[in-house]
């Protein structure tokens, strides 16, 4: 019998970058304004190997929670099986239960058919059918997810379960993911742009679906023709890096190269940020893009391909068709820099529908026990 009563759990089996940035916030505003009686937990596990984080965590959690505790409600992440813990933890059955999901696996790009693992997308679909609340990051990645379950789901040879998005689809909604935080100099008038050389950044992990060769092979081709740059190749590293970064890096040389490689340390990556025109994305996976955003929040120029979630986030001038077109756009900010200001001053853009400030009512609701099945 359960002889504690809290109101919320909170599990995040991938507990860094964004995912964390999440789930921090939430907490953050729980602790300063919330009721005093207001009682949650936080477990979570460390953001390595989200594919092993996706088989396992449901187990740990379930070992980890504590059996003599009734809570109200659980949040959790979509990298985890909610169907799993539910098994393990029939306690748990009568939470509200929430999930998030940052992304889907449904519509991942593999790079070929043998590097797909089946059993992410159909955990995630088990997860949504479980939960009573079902939460994405933007419009795009609930749509993808749920237009693609009857075609994922042609994968099972025979005995295919119909009308899951009938059922999934009611329980779903689009709440953007929140920026908070952001530093003080965000608001403030960017310097005039100076003489030096257009300041380049990009700001994704280090793998194939956010394409970097797309990206390196149009920076090369400026540097070949001429043209003056520098970039800073941020975002997140791992064991195994595409061997494309070596490459670039080798080839651009100390000259065109102002940062290369990871920072941990969220104020200097808002710094490097800041000091920079233009921020590009080559994405072919992305459901946000958090980055993106926290650059035109610092008032450098958002370049994205006209694609994914990005045509949902960004108004059409920042926005690109072809690989062609990205080149010829920052030929231009390269010959003069001045455009990239006048063309970031001429957005018709409202940051604040992304900030925690406004979205904050969302999750707060998303949270709270007043839920009736």
């Amino acid at each position: 019998m359960c002889e504690i009563e809290r109101d919320l759990i909170i599990l995040e089996p991938f507990y860094g970058g964004s995912h964390k940035q999440l789930m921090d916030t939430i907490t953050t505003t729980i602790d300063k304004e919330a009721n005093p009686a207001f009682k949650y937990d936080l477990l979570t596990m460390p953001a390595k190997k989200w594919q092993w984080k996706a088989r396992t965590g449901a187990l740990y959690f379930a070992m980890a929670i504590n059996a003599d505790v009734k809570y109200r409600t659980l949040l959790c992440d979509g990298v985890l099986n909610l169907c799993e813990l539910l098994g393990l933890c029939p306690s748990l059955m009568s939470c509200k239960k929430v999930v998030y999901f940052h992304e889907n696996q449904l519509v991942y790009p593999v790079r070929s058919r043998q590097d797909g693992d089946f059993q992410y997308g159909y955990n995630q679909i088990l997860t949504a059918l479980a939960a009573d609340v079902v939460v994405f990051n933007s419009r795009f990645n609930m749509e993808s997810f749920l237009s693609n379950i009857s075609s994922f789901l042609k994968l099972i040879p025979d005995h295919r379960p119909k009308s899951l998005e009938d059922i999934i689809r009611p329980k779903c909604k689009n709440v953007y993911f929140p920026l908070a935080n952001v530093p003080s100099f965000v608001n403030s008038v960017k310097p005039e742009f100076t003489a030096d050389v257009l300041q380049l950044v990009w700001a994704h992990r280090w793998e194939h679906d956010k394409d970097p060769k797309t990206f390196f092979d149009t920076i090369l081709e400026l540097k070949e023709n001429g043209f003056q740059f520098q970039v800073s190749v941020l975002g997140e590293q791992f064991s195994k890096n595409p061997p494309i970064f070596e490459q670039a890096r080798v080839k651009l040389g100390p000259k065109y190269i102002k940062h290369w490689g990871y920072i941990e340390e969220k104020q200097a990556f808002y710094e490097i940020l800041a000091s920079a025109d233009v921020a590009v994305s080559t994405a072919i996976h992305e459901f946000f893009g958090v980055s993106m955003l926290e650059a035109a929040f610092l008032k450098c120029f958002p370049l994205c391909p006209n694609r994914l979630s990005y045509p949902e986030i960004f108004p059409e001038s920042c926005l690109y068709n072809t690989p062609r077109q990205l080149y010829k756009r920052l030929k231009s900010y390269c010959k003069n820099k001045t455009l990239v200001q006048q063309h970031f001053n001429a957005l018709n853009f409202s940051l604040h529908r992304f900030t925690w400030e406004n979205l904050k009512h969302d999750y707060l609701s998303l949270i709270s026990s007043d839920y009736s099945k």
